[in-house]
């Protein structure tokens, strides 16, 4: 990174600075809490909502594109409180509440939206589920769980075709089915608008509680079938209110409290970070939400592009590869360079660590736009607990997780030679819907959750300055010399250092003399080796091992020690598997399960004579 006194000053970061208590024990455990207090918040989800319809009732709240026509259709404040309150009644008449929950079956849209506030105004979790689930699986296997988990009373999917497989696989379900479009019988969302309101739904809302249960989330996986989490009105309010509590527009003086913001969002609603920081964020704080169709595939990054030229977002955040992607594209486009960083106050990423590569790009073209740098922060945080920490003040470097929010205690316990992360406050989950023994293995005795997690602190001395993730306590492992490999670290730093040719591997070496790497190549860049190659795919691959060896090469060369560098790697065909286990909906690549699945390729890194396959450095 460029020597940050040479730099243009940062466009300030409207947040308080750190402020941190921190407590340490004999055995080595670690308390950190923030000494600001969290701020406001709203009662619960709904009456955030009839809050802002009350304040702005004509601002636009939700956009999306219509799929018919391209052209970007919204509603304001009012019509979505109006809206929500007619489908509550519907969901009432057809059985629905806090013991019969609506499920979601489609991805992001205003119809989902409105379906996922509507059924908490009357106390009946919303529970949207990953949409590979129904679309991209060959077994159900994972829908069926989740079904059978929290057993709905209601189904929406936006469009009943795409989702008739998925239905007939629940059998015999028993529940209301409803689609935006009301094809083969199933009941119209449209129809269901005109829905008259009886005083129950009011007696619903009041009775909303910060223990009533808002919307249940699933784990994404990562280590077996996803886990219901009863996610309560309390805990998505309580992180609202730690985020206010750090909340200090006066240090920006630009910021214009009469002019919302434009949020800009792709993660879906069936995870914390786009269900429960961003969506409900963007609620509380009255900004109009903008649904973008885009992800980050070299298929759909093109529709995010279009939408950042109209959008001129405010604040963005987003996976690191979807960043990469983006720069690429604005050093190209001064066109969304300048929509880009029009109204933009700071960028967020989260899901994986950004590379000083990209944090170094990205932070050139904030200062060609704009003449000065961009804040780029992060939160990290589990379903379980919804936000634990995050950056809230201009950083230099990249990889931090932040301090906790206000209302929350972060405990650090020395654990296999680092510090496992722990948390307990009121955005943490009472525990997982109907496993008991599951329970009784994620709370410490001091009724803190164990993420699993590691972290260090940037500095010993002076805990202000953040901690920094430190990699999955049960993923490391140990080589035969009895050396720890830190998986977490290794795994992002090596693929950071092999982009753009790789989008993720998987670390192995367990008991082994060295460590080993198995790839995913980027499915864009073997494209354009293949053109290069003249359609030859064969050849495209030996050239792209070629060139990944020589990338892992250079990072072997910047690495002293055994426990970063890898001797022998190959490059695998076949996709992670979301059925197997091997990658979740989020992307997460779950490193034991597929060295488990690919059990043959693991053991070919490590013969005395590998096959050809195998690129020994």
């Amino acid at each position: 990174m460029p020597d940050a006194a040479s730099q243009p000053p940062f466009r300030p970061l409207a947040q308080k600075q750190p402020d941190i208590e921190c407590t340490r024990k004999p055995d080595g455990t670690v308390y950190l809490k923030q000494r600001h207090l969290p701020g406001d918040r709203p009662r619960s989800v709904p009456h955030a909502l009839a809050v802002r319809a009350g304040m702005h009732p004509d601002r636009d709240w939700l956009k999306q594109r219509n799929p018919q026509t391209d052209e970007w259709e919204s509603i304001t404040y009012n019509e979505g409180l109006q809206r929500t309150r007619a489908l509550a009644q519907a969901f009432l008449d057809m059985g629905a509440g806090p013991d019969a929950p609506v499920m979601i079956l489609s991805g992001n849209s205003i119809e989902s939206a409105l379906v996922m506030v509507a059924a908490m105004t009357i106390g009946a979790p919303a529970a949207p589920i990953s949409v590979p689930y129904s679309l991209m699986s060959s077994d159900f296997a994972k829908l069926k769980h989740c079904f059978n988990a929290v057993q709905p009373k209601v189904i929406f999917a936006a469009e009943l075709k795409p989702f008739e497989p998925a239905l007939a696989a629940l059998g015999d379900h028993g529940c209301s089915v409803i689609t935006a479009d009301g094809a083969n019988g199933a009941t119209s969302l449209n129809g269901l608008l005109d829905t008259a309101v009886t005083p129950a739904v009011d007696a619903a809302l009041d009775a909303l509680t910060d223990e009533s249960i808002g919307k249940y989330l699933f784990t994404s996986g990562s280590t077996g079938m996803p886990k219901p989490v009863p996610t309560t009105q309390g805990a998505m309010c309580s992180m609202i209110g730690g985020v206010e509590g750090l909340r200090d527009d006066a240090r920006d003086p630009e910021y214009d409290p009469d002019t919302p913001d434009n949020v800009l969002d792709w993660l879906p609603w069936n995870h914390i970070s786009g269900s429960n920081v961003n969506f409900n964020g963007a609620l509380w704080t009255g900004a109009t939400f903008w649904i973008d169709g885009g992800k980050p595939t070299a298929a759909l990054f093109g529709e995010t592009i279009r939408n950042v030229l109209d959008c001129k977002p405010s604040t963005f955040g987003t996976a690191p590869i979807a960043l990469a992607m983006l720069a690429e594209a604005m050093e190209e486009n001064d066109e969304l360079l300048h929509a880009f960083f029009a109204n933009m106050r700071s960028i967020g990423y989260g899901g994986a660590t950004l590379s000083d590569d990209l944090y170094d790009r990205i932070q050139n073209l904030a200062i060609k736009a704009t003449g000065r740098r961009v804040p780029i922060i992060t939160m990290y945080g589990a379903t379980e607990t919804q936000g634990i920490t995050v950056v809230h003040w201009e950083v230099e470097r990249v990889g931090l997780i932040g301090l906790p929010l206000p209302g929350l205690t972060l405990k650090l316990v020395p654990t296999m030679g680092k510090l496992e992360v722990r948390v307990k406050g009121e955005t943490v989950m009472p525990g997982y819907l109907n496993l008991p023994e599951k329970n009784a293995e994620v709370f410490d005795e001091e009724g803190f959750y164990c993420l699993g997690d590691a972290a260090k602190f940037v500095d010993e001395d002076d805990p202000n300055q953040g901690i920094v993730f430190d990699g999955r306590v049960g993923e490391d492992f140990k080589l035969s010399s009895g050396t720890w490999v830190s998986v977490g670290v290794l795994r992002p730093d090596v693929v950071a250092a092999c982009s753009p040719l790789v989008f993720d591997a998987v670390i192995c070496g367990q008991d082994k003399n060295f460590i080993g790497a198995m790839f995913w190549p980027s499915p864009a860049a073997f494209e354009d080796y293949v053109k290069t190659a003249g359609g030859d795919q064969m050849a495209a691959f030996m050239q792209l091992n070629k060139d990944i060896a020589a990338k892992v090469a250079a990072f072997n060369a910047a690495e002293p020690g055994s426990s970063r560098r890898i001797k022998r790697f190959l490059v695998m065909t076949e996709p992670p598997s979301i059925d197997k286990g091997e990658i979740t909906d989020k992307g997460y690549v779950n490193q034991r399960m597929t060295q488990d699945c690919r059990a043959d390729l693991v053991a070919s890194l490590f013969v005395d004579s590998p096959p050809p396959n195998v690129v020994q450095l």
